[in-house]
């Protein structure tokens, strides 16, 4: 980047606000997906104006801008594959204003999840979304991806909280959208749009989030299984009672042996199982859906189901779901855990089908995969146990993957229920959306007519996911 610039950029920021070292550089070519790609130059703005200044420069010299949380995204969305500039936000990281009367909470983009429920939960309210990297990711990237998490299966995810958001735009213009108010039937919701635009529309910089109430009570209830198909067919049977559990998850054989391998054995040693959470005001509502939970585990098949109000079992339990990525790396030696088909998302009623076709995929390309997820809401992760530098390991995944995406999109699904599409599921997102793509294309065009916002993303992508790889297979670095 020529010095004229870098120091436009310096009379904005200050020196503290921005590296050029090739150690900083390095660091933020990475988010937690596959890929890499060393930008140009870090910034760090400090507010909305500083952000406008930064992108009229971008926009005037055509230099592309990806807009960065806390780096946890597992399909290279905030990787900077056209180099140019990270726009890393972790500076912004104020709750500007709880207005407990009205049900809403101004704040910056680079506040963490579990710091922001942190201070809801003085009000007696939370966001609940619940991501897996809730210890690190920060707000600003779940709007970015329309992220969530367990507790999508009741309460939703990011989009449904989002009442408005400030923006701003390639040119530098600060955008605001939406309102403070719980209801708005005010024509185009443009800050809708933005919640899963990735930073190819605009770079967030405040967000204005309805308030919803944390439940007093809860317990978990833990069921054993004897294969995959049963636990996915327990978790179908109880959304049709109707009962909606506030989390929801399934894990597969290859996730369990992983997970007791590292963790010490938390969990039982059996083909696949699933964990329930239910919650309400009082102790005879959870009561009551336990008791719902219970029925309907047995009648399919249930080997054994263990109900919990302890918090000591029920942090173990959830502790040791949110370690599977972590424990699949260490279940082969020589095999690393990788995000290839991650997040994809299926009708409730077509999950065993879903898992049932991923074990026929893993065998026939002769891959390791295990499946696990937020099953309750048909949100369905796989992970791929790959030796980093086997290209030949690589390219199986990937016809495995491709297979995967499309037996969810023939189900009536989508290839990222919650992770967003980045460069990971680009090739089968414009497969997925191909009706919609003319208008999609259109929408990007108007918004940032110079293409520096995150390009080369999404409906940009173009060949195999196969490049800018993290890992040293000489053939895709």
């Amino acid at each position: 980047m020529e010095q004229r610039i870098i120091d436009s950029i310096e009379k904005i920021v200050g020196k503290d606000g921005y590296s050029t070292k090739p150690a900083d550089l390095y660091t933020y070519g990475f988010d937690a997906s596959i890929f890499h790609k060393t930008p140009e130059i870090v910034i760090q703005p400090r507010s909305t104006e500083e952000v406008s200044e930064i992108m009229k420069i971008a926009n005037r010299e055509k230099i592309p801008v990806v807009a960065r949380g806390a780096g946890t995204g597992l399909c290279g969305s905030a990787v900077p594959i056209k180099g140019g500039i990270v726009m890393a936000m972790q500076r912004m990281n104020k709750v500007k204003k709880v207005s407990v009367a009205d049900l809403w909470v101004d704040i910056e983009p680079g506040i963490n999840y579990n710091d922001l429920n942190e201070v809801l939960a003085k009000y007696g309210f939370f966001f609940p979304p619940a991501p897996g990297s809730a210890e690190a990711c920060h707000i600003g990237g779940m709007v970015a991806l329309n992220a969530s998490g367990m507790k999508a299966v009741k309460y939703g995810a990011t989009r449904d909280y989002v009442l408005g958001l400030t923006f701003v735009k390639a040119d530098g213009e600060i955008v605001r959208a939406g309102t403070r108010t719980v209801k708005d039937a005010s024509g185009y919701q443009l800050a809708r749009l933005m919640c899963g635009s990735e930073g190819t529309l605009g770079i967030i910089t405040e967000i204005t989030l309805k308030l919803t109430t944390k439940p007093k009570k809860s317990a978990y209830c833990l069921c054993a299984f004897n294969n995959i198909h049963d636990a996915g067919s327990c978790i179908a049977a109880l959304i049709a009672k109707p009962m909606i559990p506030a989390s929801c998850e399934m894990m597969d054989s290859i996730s369990i042996k992983a997970v007791n391998k590292a963790r010490g054995n938390p969990l039982p040693a059996c083909e696949a199982l699933c964990i329930f959470e239910a919650d309400g005001e009082t102790d005879e509502v959870v009561s009551r859906d336990l008791k719902i939970i219970e029925e309907i585990a047995k009648s399919t098949g249930a080997i054994s189901v263990t109900p919990s109000y302890d918090q000591k079992q029920i942090d173990a339990w959830t502790d040791a779901r949110k370690s599977i990525l972590a424990a699949l790396s260490a279940l082969m030696p020589g095999y690393t855990s990788v995000s290839l088909a991650d997040d994809m998302g299926v009708p409730i009623s077509k999950v065993p089908a879903a898992v049932k076709a991923f074990q026929d995929i893993a065998a026939k390309y002769d891959v390791t995969i295990a499946t696990y997820g937020h099953a309750g809401d048909g949100n369905l992760h796989t992970k791929m146990l790959v030796q980093p530098s086997n290209a030949d390991m690589w390219e199986r995944g990937v016809k495995a993957t491709d297979e995967i995406f499309d037996v969810c999109i023939d189900l009536g699904g989508t290839v990222t229920g919650e992770h967003g599409v980045g460069i990971a599921k680009a090739p089968k997102y414009m497969r997925e959306r191909a009706s919609e793509l003319s208008s999609i294309i259109a929408i990007k065009k108007a918004m940032d007519p110079n293409n520096i916002l995150n390009p080369g993303k999404l409906e940009q992508w173009e060949g195999s996911i196969l490049a800018n790889l993290r890992y040293p297979c000489k053939e895709y670095m």
